[in-house]
């Protein structure tokens, strides 16, 4: 029998956004076992369906090529209109965790729900990009657009490298999305601690704008560390009044 190793080797990557997709169940092992969100089986079709216990949202994982493999809709309500997201095969599983674990969060504070979406990229030191009427990273890497024109009205995330002819991966939220989901991606994306992944798995688009640094871990913690976060997202408090509704104040809108 093959010794299992006390540690092993991991690539740390920044800007987060360039660190690939990760491991789905991130994502998915999450909502089922922490969030109580049902799944159907098809053994004949790659593919993850999840509804929320409400039947009121689904996630769909479907590896697609040249299409959103992630995306995420939800019904209307009494509250709220329909809304959906959808983000690239690329995009990490820990930015797009962010919009599922503030989705189903049980206990969100209703101060957030005001949230500008653009705030945590300003903070991040993003700038103004006055000809693509975004804003964009530091490095020109990644482009956030508010796009509102007519009755079209969505955002946009889009990372690519530096020419901006091969896309890494794209993000797309209706303009109907609660703010505060769109804020809790934008925080994500922002983020400046480096993703882990596996040294075999590092991308090569945008590797130039990457800055991975090597360390050793504890197998042991890598093995639990979804086990780790299934925990710490069933152990969330419940609310303690019934949640208010979403203040009718938009987003600040960019227009073309």
């Amino acid at each position: 029998m093959t010794p299992v190793p006390e540690d092993i080797e991991q690539v740390l990557i920044a800007p987060r956004y360039l660190a690939g997709g990760g491991d789905p169940a991130w994502i998915t092992a999450a909502l089922h076992r922490a969030c109580g969100w049902s799944h159907g089986n098809d053994p004949l079709m790659p593919r993850v369906l999840l509804t929320s216990p409400d039947q009121q949202a689904m996630l769909r994982l479907d590896p697609t090529p040249d299409q959103q493999w992630w995306t995420v809709q939800h019904a209307r309500t009494a509250a709220s209109p329909a809304w959906s997201a959808s983000f690239g095969a690329r995009t990490p599983v820990e930015i797009i965790a962010a919009v599922t674990d503030t989705l189903t969060h049980p206990a969100l504070p209703t101060a957030s729900l005001a949230a500008d979406p653009y705030q945590p990229l300003r903070q991040a030191g993003w700038h103004e990009d006055e000809q693509r009427h975004a804003l964009v990273s530091p490095d020109g890497m990644a482009c956030v657009e508010h796009f509102a024109e007519g009755r079209s009205n969505s955002w946009f995330v889009d990372v690519a490298d530096e020419s901006r002819q091969e896309r890494v991966w794209r993000a797309y939220f209706s303009g109907s999305a609660p703010p505060h989901l769109i804020t809790a991606f934008t925080h994500a994306l922002a983020g400046e601690s480096p993703l882990p992944r596996d040294p075999l798995h590092v991308p090569l688009l945008g590797r130039h704008h990457q800055r991975a640094t090597t360390r050793q871990v504890p197998a042991a913690a890598v093995a639990f560390a979804l086990e780790k976060r299934v925990k710490a997202l069933a152990s969330r408090g419940a609310p303690t009044q019934p949640p208010t509704s979403p203040p009718g104040v938009p987003p600040r809108r960019r227009s073309r």
